[in-house]
C-alpha cells in the first residue's frame, strides 16, 4: 500500500519543451502531479499540449514574482533552463548572458515564495558545473536551507548507445533528506547511488571520479533497436550513388509549414547529399545500426553534419582488403522519431503534424534523456524510513529503503 502519511508531490515544471522531464516523472512512478508547465517557446508548447492535453504557461519566466508561484502550493520544482551560456561552442558568457537571466530569477523566488519548494531538480549541459551561474545556485540553495548532491552522467550508463553526458543537481530542503547523506555536496560520475548498489560511505572516491563513457559501450544495446526502419547492414554489393536524390526533397521537408506524415516515413528524404559527403565526411561521426554508440544530436543537427550528431550508414560494404567511400554507404540523417527513441522517451509520443522537420529536430535537440532522469528523479523523490511507488520494467511495484535496489529501471 502507498504510504497514506505522504501527500501528493505538487510539482513545477520550468522550461518544459517537448515533455521529456514529464516523461521522467512518470516512468519514474513517483506519486506527483504536474500542477503547472511553463516554457516560452510556442511550437515546444503545441507538443507538449499534443502529448499531455495540457498548454504550458507561455510566458518570460522571468516576470514571474513569488505571488504568481505561490498559487500553485507546489512542493517541488523541476528545471531544464538555457544551456547555451555555458555550451563550449557559445560565448560562454554564463551569468551574463540574457538567456541565464530567467534562471536566476527563479532562484531569486525560492525565499521570496511564501512556499518555497521542498525540492529541486537542476539538468544542464556538462560545464555548467564551473559556471558563475552554478556557483550563485549552490549558494543560494544553501542560504535557504537546502542539502545538494550533484551528478554527470550519460545514456551509456543506463545501456541506451547515446553519447549524452549532462549535469544534475537534486536538492532538498531540511528536514528532508537523502537515503545516502555522506554524498551531500558532492559531484558524481557514477550512478551507483541510484541503482541500490552498495557503497561504502567511507570509500566514495571512485563515485568523484570522472567516469570512462567507453567502458559502457559494450553493455549498450545496438543502435538498430532504436531505429524507424529496418536497415540491411551486411550487403557485399555496389549501390549507385544516391545524391542526387535528397538535397531538394530534404530542404523542402524541412522549410515546409506542414509534414505530411506519409512522406516523413520515407527513408529517402533523410539521405545525406554526396556534396556535404565529399566536404565534409572526414568529419562526420558515421555509426551503423550493429554499432552500440552515437554522439549527442544537436537542435542544429538539420543544418550542420559536424559535430551536430552521428550519421547513420544503412548499408555496410564489407569485401576483403577493400574500404568502401562513405558516398557508397548510403549515409542518412536519424528520423526525429529515431532520436526520441534514443532520449527513451515513450513510443506514444508524437508530433502535430503542422510542426516541420526542422523544427523537430530543433525542439528533440534541447531536450533530454528520460532514461537518465527517471532514476534520479526516483533518487530525489525517495523518502528514507517511507515507501514509494516505482515502475520496474514497466509494471507497478512498492520499494522502502531496505529494498531500495528494486527501484532500478
Amino acid at each position: 500500500m502507498e504510504d497514506s502519511s505522504r501527500k501528493r508531490w505538487r510539482v513545477l515544471e520550468f522550461y518544459s519543451g517537448i515533455g521529456g522531464m514529464r516523461y521522467s516523472l512518470i516512468k519514474a512512478g513517483v506519486d506527483a502531479q504536474v500542477v503547472e508547465a511553463f516554457d516560452i517557446n510556442d511550437t515546444a508548447n503545441d507538443v507538449y499540449e499534443h502529448n499531455f492535453g495540457h498548454r504550458p504557461f507561455q510566458g518570460n519566466i522571468q516576470g514571474l514574482t513569488a505571488a504568481d508561484i505561490d498559487i500553485y502550493k507546489a512542493d517541488a520544482w523541476l528545471l531544464s533552463p538555457p544551456c547555451q551560456p555555458y555550451t563550449r561552442q557559445g560565448l560562454q558568457k554564463q551569468s551574463g548572458d540574457a538567456r541565464a537571466f530567467s534562471f536566476l530569477r527563479i532562484l531569486e523566488l525560492i525565499p521570496e515564495a511564501l512556499n518555497p519548494p521542498t525540492a529541486i531538480f537542476v539538468e544542464n549541459v556538462v560545464g555548467f558545473e564551473t559556471s558563475d551561474t552554478h556557483e550563485r545556485m549552490i549558494e543560494m540553495l544553501a542560504k535557504t536551507g537546502f542539502v545538494t548532491q550533484e551528478f554527470i552522467l550519460s545514456p551509456l550508463q543506463f545501456g541506451v548507445p547515446y553519447s549524452r553526458p549532462r549535469y544534475f543537481c537534486l536538492a532538498k530542503r531540511k528536514p528532508l533528506s537523502f537515503q545516502r547523506m555522506w554524498l551531500n555536496s558532492k559531484l558524481l560520475w557514477s550512478p551507483s547511488p541510484l541503482v541500490g548498489q552498495d557503497i561504502d560511505p567511507a570509500d566514495d572516491e571512485p563515485l568523484q571520479q570522472r567516469d570512462n563513457w567507453d567502458n559502457y559501450i559494450d553493455s549498450c544495446l545496438p543502435i538498430e533497436q532504436f531505429l524507424e526502419f529496418n536497415e540491411d547492414v551486411n550487403r557485399e554489393i555496389y549501390l549507385q550513388d544516391v545524391s542526387v536524390v535528397p538535397l531538394e526533397m530534404i530542404g523542402a521537408s524541412i522549410e515546409n509549414d506542414a509534414i505530411d506524415e506519409c512522406s516523413v516515413s520515407t527513408e529517402d528524404q533523410y539521405l545525406v547529399p554526396s556534396s556535404l559527403i565529399e566536404r565534409w565526411g572526414n568529419a562526420m561521426d558515421v555509426v551503423y545500426p550493429d554499432s552500440h554508440r552515437c554522439c549527442c544530436f544537436t537542435k542544429s543537427y538539420y543544418r550542420y553534419v559536424k559535430g551536430t550528431g552521428s550519421l547513420l550508414a544503412t548499408v555496410k560494404l564489407e569485401k576483403k582488403g577493400k574500404t568502401y567511400p562513405l558516398k557508397e554507404q548510403r549515409l542518412r540523417y536519424f528520423t526525429p522519431t529515431e532520436i526520441a527513441n534514443l532520449h527513451s522517451f515513450p513510443e506514444s509520443f508524437s508530433f502535430p503534424q503542422h510542426v516541420n522537420l526542422r523544427q523537430r529536430y530543433a525542439l528533440l535537440g534541447n531536450s533530454l534523456s528520460v532514461a537518465v532522469v527517471a532514476p534520479l528523479l526516483q533518487y530525489l523523490f525517495f523518502e528514507p524510513n517511507s515507501q514509494q511507488t516505482f515502475l520496474l520494467d514497466g509494471e507497478i511495484c512498492h520499494v522502502d529503503q531496505r529494498n531500495c535496489s528494486n527501484a532500478v529501471l
